[in-house]
């Protein structure tokens, strides 16, 4: 049986509030990394979504940036899941 592939996490930020115009990348990491985003997650009640293309294409950009224009749809099928997990949906 081969190896299991590494898992992989992209933490996004999205915030009208605070001035964003779109998400950003906020972390990112495979392995041992992606499980310490994934248990601060859990830790702070972020809600989650396991998404591995999305992951992966969202785990090309550097931190800091924000999200193209051709992941905007599947980003904001996420943010939609996401306002309906906390109930703004």
């Amino acid at each position: 049986m081969p190896p299991e592939e590494p898992k992989s996490a992209v933490a996004l930020r999205y915030d009208p509030q605070r001035g964003d115009d779109a998400p950003h990348v906020v972390a990112k990491g495979r392995g041992a990394a992606a499980e310490e985003i994934l248990r601060l997650a859990r830790e702070h009640d972020v809600p989650l979504r396991s998404d591995p293309a999305l992951a992966d294409a969202l785990a090309t950009l550097d931190i800091g940036m924000t999200i193209p224009p051709e992941l905007f749809r599947a980003v904001a099928e996420v943010l939609a899941f996401i306002y309906t997990v906390n109930g703004r949906g």
